[in-house]
C-alpha cells in the first residue's frame, strides 16, 4: 500500500522507472554491452565520446560504456547484498533489544552506541586495506558497518508494537516470546525495513565507490563504478569522460534509490 501511493508521485515513480532499467542493464550485460568486456582497440585508446565508443574509450581502448554496463553488475551487487545484510543485522539487534528490555535492551544499545562512534569510510579502508578483500569480503565489511540506525529504529518500533493489544490477545492465547516476536510483532515493522533497505542500497553504493576511488574497493581488471573513478583521477584534465560518465551513473543511482527511499518514509508517516 504504501509502496503503491509512493509511486503516484511521477518523480518517484521516474526514480523506480530508472532504477528497473539499471537493474535490467546489469542482469543483462553481456547482451546489451555494445562490445565484449575485454575488447581492446589501441588505435583508438584515450578516445573521446563518438559514434563508434559513445562514452569514449579508456588507457587501454576499452570502451567505457561497456565497462559502466559491466560496473554496473558489481556496484549493484554491493550496494544490493550488502543493504540486505546490513538491514538484517540491524532488524535482528534491534528486535532483539526492543522485545527483550532489560538488561540485554541496555547491552546491546551500548554496543550500537559504540559502533556508531566509530568513522565509518576510515575503519572501512583500514580494515579493506588489512583484509585486501575480493567482491564478497567487501560486501561483508560494508555490511557490517551499516546497521546501527536501522537497530535503533527498530528496538523503538518494537517496544511500541510490543505493549499493544494484539499481542496481548497473542500472549492471553497462549503465544510466547520469539512466536510473538516474529508473527505479530515484526510485521508491523515491515514499512520500516523498507525504507531503511532503501536508504541502505544507496549507501552500499557509496560505500563502495569510495573504497574503490581511493584503491582499497574492487581490484582491476573487474570494474565498478568506484574504481572507473579511481582510474580517471589522474586524467580528468585531458580526458574528462573517463570520470565524468561513472560519477553520473553512481549519482544518479544513489538519487533514485534515495528518492525512493523518502517517498517510503513520507508514506510510512502518513499510515
Amino acid at each position: 500500500m504504501i509502496l503503491r501511493g509512493a509511486l503516484r508521485d511521477r518523480a518517484v515513480l521516474a526514480a523506480a522507472i530508472v532504477l528497473g532499467a539499471l537493474l535490467l542493464l546489469a542482469l543483462l550485460a553481456p547482451i546489451l554491452a555494445p562490445y565484449r568486456f575485454d575488447a581492446l582497440d589501441l588505435a583508438q585508446r584515450r578516445g573521446a565520446p563518438s559514434a563508434r565508443h559513445l562514452f569514449g574509450t579508456d588507457e587501454l581502448g576499452r570502451d567505457l560504456l561497456t565497462r559502466i554496463v559491466y560496473g554496473a553488475r558489481i556496484s549493484l551487487s554491493i550496494g544490493l547484498v550488502a543493504a540486505v545484510l546490513s538491514v538484517a543485522i540491524g532488524v535482528t539487534v534491534g528486535a532483539t533489544a526492543g522485545y527483550a528490555r532489560g538488561v540485554a535492551d541496555a547491552l546491546l544499545m551500548r554496543f550500537t552506541d559504540a559502533m556508531l562512534s566509530i568513522p565509518t569510510l576510515p575503519l572501512l579502508m583500514i580494515a579493506a586495506a588489512v583484509l585486501d578483500p575480493g567482491v564478497p569480503l567487501l560486501i561483508a565489511l560494508v555490511g557490517a558497518v551499516g546497521w546501527m540506525e536501522t537497530a535503533r529504529v527498530v528496538r523503538t518500533e518494537v517496544q511500541s508494537l510490543s505493549v499493544r493489544e494484539f499481542v496481548t490477545a497473542a500472549r492471553a492465547a497462549g503465544a510466547r516470546g520469539p512466536r510473538i516476536l516474529v508473527r505479530h510483532v515484526l510485521p508491523g515493522v515491515l514499512p520500516t525495513v523498507m525504507v531503511a533497505l532503501t536508504i541502505a542500497i544507496g549507501r552500499g553504493i557509496l560505500l563502495e565507490s569510495a573504497l574503490s576511488f581511493f584503491g582499497v574497493g574492487v581490484q582491476p581488471p573487474t570494474a565498478s563504478w568506484g574504481n572507473m573513478l579511481y582510474q580517471a583521477q589522474t586524467t580528468m584534465s585531458s580526458e574528462p569522460w573517463l570520470g565524468i560518465f561513472p560519477g553520473a551513473f553512481i549519482f544518479v543511482t544513489v538519487l533514485c534509490f534515495n528518492v525512493v527511499g523518502n517517498a517510503l518514509r513520507g508514506g510510512e508517516n502518513r499510515t
